[in-house]
This record gives structure tokens, C-alpha cells and sequence, in this order.
């Protein structure tokens, strides 16, 4: 039977279903483009807060600390390029870094770190930053780039550099170290050696690329440098003396402080023993203070020479005035005031050259404990330098409604009172140049510092030349003689204070100025508890000064002003018929 062929029937469109389809298609696009018109026109801003927290980046532009250097330029302190060691225990563990376990002992070899320790630092897998090591060296992080630890990265940072070391780790400071300021000039003058950094906006893609530089976000304000007043050469000098006599002495400290008396400029300032601020791992607070501003002392004899200027500026004698130390002794308060021998009817020049008690004593019961003080106040004792030193200490000038006889005869001859080495050397400084005092400086100054006259210029010079003949035959610093030079000065020898009175222990000081003729520079030498027979202040801080005062005036180029050679090598032969104070 043969089947019937069928047409092919032609496919139909449903007219409702048709336009259904279409009016779906249409409104989603509508919604489409209503979602869109929405989000960038209307209310972008959500959709531009979410990419740029995916790509804007803030970045800090490198700073340097500034430099510190001497007043000749020298650095002083200098901040070196070195890397930070940082760990993402996130990516580490995430990338499985910890299998690498060659190239982890290799990464705690170069630290110096035990590999157990490091391993403990980047065990916790929810941490996104630990420091492994800071401030190593550009080969060592160079060495640590080549391991290609996964999580393992390395950022610049800075570290201080001390060129100098310990000779002038006291006065220059340190850093911490994240780079700010804990001691000396460092810590001072933080705020003006600190840098801050600027921040720029970039774009970046995913893989940290910078594709897109928006701009500054802030400038940065680039780090000052400072200039101090301290001449390198002397206090490289001075460190090395003043050291060597701490060690042959056997002084538990010391301290030397130059000034220039004709601008106030502390040129030197040490103290021993010292410490190396380049190794922080050694740092201890107690050998770190700056000894010369911060430690004070009863100035023994090294007094007198103030106590001698007020007696003449109040009219208590003349400079040619004799005054009567018969028999040697006296009795004030039940206390014994003497001499090492009588000396009879001797001269104010003669007081202060064979450093008589008993004339200093006389002369200051005739004066008013206003007058003492007032003069001691102008000299700058008991006062702040005003030089911003970290520590500083301004003594103890005391202060009493009522004034024993016993206490103003002691304080003549320096005990009572205590003073820092610093004061001292101002004090000296404003004697050498005829009572007028200059403001103290340890930063170079723009402009010529302005003197004030404090004691009348012919009292001043009149003590000046008194000093002269302590270091002349006859006086007690015959050690601090300089061929060639005429120098003016005077020792002091103290007892330690202890508890309910003194001690066993002294303190020997000389404080002195050259040369005589015109007086450039003002010295004061501090010998702490020196051991052994010698501890006299001629004897163990006299040395030291000739030694660096010779070496200074020569390198400041400073004429020699002695008459003749013979006064040194008579000076020389009677050293040691002499007392000493």
C-alpha cells in the first residue's frame, strides 16, 4: 500500500508569545541600563569607594635624619641606607614557605638567629607582619633577596652612624632604633633633625605596579642639619688625655670643658669613660650621661678667684692689700679653719698662689652673704647654660636666712656649694675676658653673640695676673706650665660628701685660661675620685690641661706669648716644693 506523502507544514508564530519574549528581552535591558544610569550617574560614589580601596595606595617618600657635624664641617653623626627583614606568616604559611627548609637556616644564619626562634615568630598563620631583623646591611639583604623566601621581604629604612665613636658619644648622643633621639644633642634637637616624610596617591594594579601617579598628598619637610661650636681636633685631643690620666689615676670619672672666652663657644667637652654609640646591644643609661653638665662637685679652691673678686669690687681690700693669716688657724662655730703651715701677712696675689684658707676666710667674714652670692650668681653659678643639653644640672648655690661665720668662711673656699664642670669653665671664661660673659653655645651661631659685663673689667684683669703666678714658681699647678705660653689658673682638691660629713674620697680640679697676654681660651679639668697617693688637684688635672691646652693653642695657630724659656725650667726644678690644694 503505498502512503500517502504529507505536506510539510510551515512553522507559525504565536502572535502573544512573540511579543511576551520581546517585552521580557526589552525590560531587562531597560533595568540594565536603569542599574547602570543609576550606579555612574546618580550614585557613583559607593562603586568608585570600592575600586579605589582596591588600587589607590598612599606612598612615603624617603627621608634623611640630618647631619650633625663640627664647627670645621666634620660629621659628627651620619644616617646610613640599610634594610628591614619583615615576614607575612600569612603568605608563608599560605604558600607553603616552610618547606623550604634549607633556605630557612640559611636566613637564621645570616640574622644570627636561632632557627627555632624564627620559626616561633611566624608560626601564627592569622598574622600579617612580624619584624624578623632590623637595620641589616645592603649585603646581607642582598643575600636574603637571592633565598626567594615566599613571605619573606625586606624594607628600606635608615641607621645612625657615629664616624667619631666614644670620643664624642656623650655630647653627640644616640638614636633608637626607629631613628629618634634618646641622648645628647640627638635627643636635644630631635624635633629639628627629624625629617617628614611626603606622601604621594598612586594607582596600582594587582600586582603592585604603579599605573597611575595622582599627586601629592603632602610635602615633606626635608631635616636640618646642625654645626656645634666643637672643634674635632681638640676634642679628639681631649679624650685621648683625659682618658689616659682616668686609667693611670685610677678615677672612677673625669671631665674636661673648653671654651672660647671671646664668643662663649664650648670648643671641647669629654668625658671618660665613654661608650661606643654605634653598639646599641652595650647601651647602658648610667655611662651615657654627658658627666660634664649633668654631675656636680664642691669646686674646693678652684673658688676663690670669685670669692677674691667680690672682696675688691665691695671694698674689703685693694689688689695690693695685705692680709694677716696669723697663726695658721682660727675657730669659727667650734670648726677649725687652717693653712698647711703659717703664713703670716701675705698678699691677696700671695692667697691665691699658695692658696691660703685663712686669707680667703679673712676676707670673705667681711662681706655680706648678698655680696658672695650675688658675685657667684654673675659668674653664672647655679644657673642653666641655656644651651639645651640633655640633663643639664644647674648646682646648688644655697640660699639661708641666716648665715653661720663657719658657713660663709667654707663656702670662700669652695665647700657648700656645688657647681658642674661647665659652670666652672664659664666662670673662668668670664675672668679671662676682663668680666664680661658671653652667653654659652654649643651650636654654631649666624650671628655674633653679644657679652654682658658682669665684674668690673679692672678687677677681672687684676685676678687674671694674680692667677699667673699660681702656675709660676711658688704656686701649686707648676704642672700646668706651657713652654711658651704664659697661663693663669688655679687647683682645687675636695672631699667627697657623705652622709653626716666627708668622706675618704677627693675630687681634684684645675681651671685655667690662656695665654695670659690676651686670653683666647678658658679649661677646666675634673678628676673624680682618683686612687691612690696622688689625688691633689697640681697633681692629677693640672697635667692634663697643659697637655691639651699646649695641643689647642697650637692648632688654633695662637701666638706664644712668654718672655723668656728659663721661667718654664725654673717653674720646672721647684715643682715639687710646693704644697698642694
Amino acid at each position: 500500500m503505498k502512503r500517502r506523502k504529507l505536506a510539510k507544514k510551515e512553522p507559525m508564530l504565536t502572535g502573544w508569545r512573540f511579543r511576551t519574549v520581546c517585552g521580557v528581552i526589552l525590560f531587562a535591558f531597560v533595568a540594565l541600563f536603569a542599574r547602570a544610569a543609576w550606579i555612574q550617574v546618580v550614585s557613583p560614589d559607593r562603586l568608585r569607594q570600592e575600586g579605589d580601596m582596591r588600587s589607590l595606595r598612599t606612598t612615603l617618600t624617603s627621608t634623611t635624619r640630618g647631619m650633625i657635624m663640627d664647627r670645621n664641617g666634620e660629621e659628627l653623626a651620619v644616617s646610613v641606607p640599610v634594610q628591614a627583614v619583615w615576614a607575612d606568616p600569612k603568605q608563608v604559611h599560605a604558600e607553603l614557605s616552610l618547606e623550604k627548609g634549607q633556605a630557612w637556616k640559611a636566613l637564621a644564619d645570616v640574622l644570627g638567629v636561632p632557627h627555632e626562634t624564627l620559626m616561633k615568630r611566624v608560626e601564627n598563620p592569622r598574622r600579617r607582619f612580624v619584624y624578623l631583623q632590623r637595620q641589616v646591611t645592603p649585603a646581607v639583604a642582598e643575600y636574603i633577596r637571592r633565598l626567594r623566601l615566599p613571605g619573606v621581604h625586606l624594607r628600606p629604612e635608615e641607621r645612625r652612624f657615629y664616624p667619631t665613636g666614644e670620643i664624642n658619644a656623650h655630647l653627640v648622643g644616640m638614636t633608637n632604633i626607629d631613628g629618634s633621639g634618646i641622648e645628647g644633642i640627638e635627643r636635644g634637637f630631635n624635633e629639628w633633625l627629624t625629617a617628614q616624610a611626603g606622601e604621594r596617591q598612586v594607582r596600582k594594579d594587582r600586582t603592585g605596579r604603579i599605573i597611575e601617579d595622582l599627586g601629592v598628598v603632602s610635602e615633606a619637610r626635608e631635616a636640618n642639619h646642625i654645626q656645634l661650636t666643637i672643634d674635632q681636633r681638640i676634642q679628639a685631643l681631649a679624650y685621648r688625655s683625659l682618658k689616659r690620666a682616668t686609667e693611670y689615676y685610677r678615677a672612677t670619672s673625669a671631665s674636661l670643658v673648653m671654651i672660647d672666652v671671646k664668643t662663649g663657644e664650648v670648643l671641647a667637652i669629654v668625658n671618660s669613660p665613654s661608650f661606643n654609640p654605634n653598639n646599641r646591644s652595650q647601651y647602658q643609661s648610667f655611662r651615657a650621661r654627658n658627666r660634664a653638665v649633668t654631675d656636680t662637685y664642691e669646686p674646693g679652691s678652684t673658688i676663690k678667684p670669685l670669692i677674691v673678686i667680690s672682696a675688691l669690687e665691695n671694698g674689703v681690700v685693694n689688689a695690693d692689700s695685705i692680709v694677716d693669716t696669723s697663726p695658721g688657724w682660727m675657730r669659727l662655730g667650734g670648726k677649725r679653719v687652717s693653712d698647711t703651715r703659717n703664713l703670716g701677712p701675705i698678699s691677696v696675689q700671695t692667697v691665691l698662689q699658695r692658696s691660703s684658707n685663712m686669707g680667703m676666710a679673712r676676707m670673705a667674714l667681711q662681706e655680706t652673704p648678698e655680696q658672695l652670692l650675688d658675685t657667684l650668681y654673675r659668674f653664672g653659678l647655679g644657673i642653666d647654660s641655656g644651651m639645651g643639653l640633655v640633663g643639664e644640672s644647674t648646682g646648688l648655690v644655697p640660699q639661708r636666712r641666716r648665715w653661720s661665720d663657719i658657713e660663709r668662711a667654707t663656702l670662700s673656699f669652695g665647700y657648700g656649694i656645688t657647681v658642674t664642670p661647665l659652670q666652672l669653665a664659664q666662670s673662668y671664661a668670664v675672668l679671662a675676658n676682663g668680666g664680661v660673659r658671653y652667653p654659652l653655645s654649643i651650636v654654631k651661631r649666624s650671628q655674633p653673640p653679644v657679652g654682658e659685663q658682669v665684674v668690673p673689667r679692672q678687677h677681672a684683669d687684676a685676678v687674671l695676673h694674680m692667677l699667673e703666678s699660681v702656675v709660676g714658681p711658688g704656686g701649686t699647678a707648676l704642672k700646668a706650665a706651657i713652654p711658651g705660653y704664659r697661663v693663669a689658673g688655679k687647683t682645687g682638691t675636695s672631699r667627697k660628701a657623705i652622709a653626716g660629713g666627708y668622706g675618704s674620697d677627693y675630687v681634684g680640679l684645675f681651671a685655667g685660661m690662656a695665654p695670659v697676654s690676651n686670653p683666647r681660651l678658658a679649661m677646666v679639668v675634673v678628676m673624680n675620685e682618683p686612687q691612690g697617693d696622688k689625688y691633689y688637684g697640681g697633681d692629677v688635672a693640672a697635667p692634663v690641661f697643659a697637655e691639651v691646652m699646649s695641643g689647642a693653642l697650637q692648632l688654633l695657630n695662637i701666638r706664644p706669648d712668654a718672655a723668656t724659656q728659663e721661667q718654664f725650667q725654673l717653674a720646672g726644678q721647684e715643682a715639687n716644693s710646693v704644697p698642694h690644694t
